[in-house]
């Protein structure tokens, strides 16, 4: 087991790309994160990430701080969101697109400030995209969209669902070599694979898995906000813990 120097010590050695996991409703644990990293002056160069880390790391790229993101999502309500249709899927989408649109400072990929990939995943080639340009809300939507919840996104005559379906950790689009913060949300899910449950193992990559957080969903939107806060003083003590094997777990 090797031991190296603090996650705040390997912050500050040069740029770095943020990724940010998929995980059910776990916006919430990654808005808490990155509030934390940023007000230790860990800023990314870059972001990327599956389903709810697209979403979060899509609008601080588009220039939404984490504490106002942290605000509207203590202020969410299941309606906000909630709009079943017949289709593909309980939920239509149109008012989580509508939330979207409403709250992004910018709405496309070009006027972000730093850049992003989004991890979706391409229905008719059963495979994982990584969206880079375009509509960022409609990118966003699409890797959030879990099958059976919500009706898959069309995005240039081509239907998407979500992400984290075959690149779970959002990955897909950074390049080998770049040095990676990644935000692991571990699952519980019995419907997953071992192997895609597992922790990636990149060169230059440090991953950051918090434990404990509170599990949330549409019903359970009060173990969000917990998990929020939890995960903020989390990555407070995680920032001055030793890095083992690439490693930060707290």
């Amino acid at each position: 087991m090797s031991r190296s120097p603090t996650l705040r010590a390997w912050l500050a050695e040069g740029p770095f790309t943020l990724v940010l996991s998929s995980g059910f409703f776990s916006f919430f644990a990654h808005t808490g994160m990155l509030e934390e990293l940023l007000g230790a002056g860990a800023t990314p160069a870059a972001v990327a990430g599956s389903s709810a880390g697209a979403l979060v790391g899509g609008a601080w790229a588009a220039g939404l701080a984490p504490g106002a993101f942290g605000a509207i999502l203590n202020g969410l309500a299941r309606e906000d969101f909630w709009d079943p249709r017949p289709g593909l899927g309980l939920l239509a989408g149109a008012k989580f697109d509508a939330l979207l649109r409403a709250m992004l400072p910018v709405t496309t990929f070009g006027a972000c400030r730093i850049p992003v990939a989004i991890s979706v995943f391409d229905i008719l080639r059963a495979r994982t995209a990584a969206l880079t340009t375009g509509d960022l809300p409609l990118a966003i939507r699409a890797s959030c969209c879990v099958p059976a919840m919500f009706h898959p996104v069309w995005i240039d005559r081509r239907p998407y669902w979500d992400g984290g379906i075959r690149d779970r950790p959002g990955l897909a689009g950074v390049p080998l070599g770049t040095r990676v913060l990644y935000h692991h949300i571990s699952s519980r899910s019995p419907w997953r694979r071992e192997r895609d449950l597992a922790i990636p193992v990149r060169e230059n990559m440090v991953t950051l898995v918090i434990e404990d957080v509170p599990r949330s969903g549409p019903f359970k939107l009060d173990a969000g906000r917990a998990a929020l806060v939890h995960a903020r003083a989390a990555t407070r003590r995680a920032l001055d813990a030793p890095r083992v094997d690439g490693l930060v777990r707290i």
